[in-house]
């Protein structure tokens, strides 16, 4: 009963490695877009951008060598047959398994009609992060003749927040410009979102929230400012555009799957028959919530991996987890356990905001739905039990 993973993502490689746990002996392949081996995304937009760290692989390559799997990298599927279980790639290759787990993540989202233009940027990659990190290192260097370059971060979400304080720790002149009305104000709300943009603003990041993006300006090929809805214009020397991102599923086109913003799948990560999806691209039916959910993060794609793994091994196994996302923005870090929403009734629980540590419960109809830590990790923790069944 061979395996085959489309995306050497963190889901990706953690599906092999559950299978292999589960002492899956029989033949495994991992199908990846990019050259890399697997590697961890988070730090890309904190630690890895802000410095000359090397590579942030998942696994040491003696490791990999370990699970006795094929790899397949540099090599994006192009099309899936889910009635033969058959793949094709880019380069020709058609690949054939008993069952198929799609790992293929996000594709960034661009501005309306937006041009390819010298610095600017968007942050999904390995070499999306490569790139921008040497454009935010410039120093006195082509047209960027400042101390650190002007930056347009263009999108307020989490994404964008990082940037923006990344970018600000390296010296650059930063601008957030979203159209929220605050930093991440769509899923934290007033009270929370206002803190972040506290933070934000005291560190020196100029906020420009609740303002609509018309386009770019360029000279001579490199991007020279970003032109706001109304037509004012802000001058820039960096571009990043992080508006957000869609499941990777155009390659599914005609393939038999159903795609709706994700890879619709029941609650045990199945699309199909022999089908499988689990990260960032599966969009899975939670039966404790009884609703279908899709969830961006580092720890649903380890977690939906190995449920994945179990079922394919011949362990039936439902994913209800507790959605958890977290945000590290300048030195303070966010965790997120269930599904806060800006109308939600927002309460201290621990700690207090004067102090900047604190636990809030976000309620909603009379009930705890999220919980939010504020530089207090571990009591976050604690407090999750109020989001368990009873």
């Amino acid at each position: 009963m061979s395996t085959l993973i489309i995306g050497a993502s963190a889901a990706g490689l953690a599906t092999l490695e559950s299978l292999r746990r589960h002492n899956y002996d029989a033949p495994i392949t991992l199908l990846g877009a990019e050259p890399d081996l697997p590697y961890d995304r988070p730090p890309l937009s904190k630690h890895y951008l802000a410095t000359t760290n090397p590579h942030p692989a998942l696994r040491p390559e003696q490791h990999l060598a370990n699970l006795n799997a094929t790899f397949h990298l540099g090599d994006p599927a192009v099309a899936l047959d889910a009635a033969r279980r058959t793949v094709h790639t880019a380069s020709g290759r058609t690949l054939t398994a008993d069952n198929i787990v799609i790992t293929t993540g996000l594709t960034p989202r661009k501005l309306p009609n937006q041009q390819p233009l010298t610095g600017v940027h968007v942050l999904r990659t390995l070499a999306d992060a490569t790139a921008l990190r040497e454009d935010l290192l410039a120093r006195s260097a082509g047209d960027i003749t400042t101390d650190g370059p002007r930056v347009v971060v263009v999108g307020d979400g989490v994404l964008g927040g990082e940037v923006a304080a990344t970018a600000r720790g390296l010296g650059c002149e930063v601008v957030l410009v979203g159209p929220q009305r605050g930093v991440l104000w769509g899923q934290l709300g007033e009270v929370v979102s206002g803190l972040l943009g506290e933070v934000h603003g005291a560190a020196g990041v100029e906020l420009r929230l609740g303002t609509a993006v018309g386009g770019l300006t360029a000279v001579g090929g490199r991007v020279s400012g970003v032109e706001l809805v109304g037509g004012e214009q802000l001058a820039a020397e960096v571009v990043v555009v992080a508006l957000g991102a869609a499941p990777a599923t155009e390659w599914l086109q005609g393939s038999g799957l159903k795609v709706a913003d994700g890879v619709v799948c029941d609650e045990w990560c199945r699309a199909g028959e022999g089908i499988w999806a689990a990260g960032d691209v599966a969009r899975w039916w939670h039966g404790g919530l009884n609703r279908l959910l899709r969830l961006e993060n580092r720890t649903n794609a380890s977690e939906q991996a190995a449920v994945v793994a179990a079922n394919i091994a011949g362990q039936p196994t439902k994913y209800e987890p507790i959605p958890y996302f977290w945000t590290d923005q300048f030195t303070t870090k966010i965790q997120v356990h269930g599904i806060p929403a800006a109308d939600a009734e927002v309460t201290v629980a621990e700690g207090s905001i004067d102090e900047r540590r604190f636990v809030a419960h976000y309620r909603k109809d009379g009930r705890i739905v999220a919980v939010l830590g504020w530089n207090m990790p571990k009591q976050t923790r604690l407090h999750r039990k109020h989001l368990l069944p009873a």
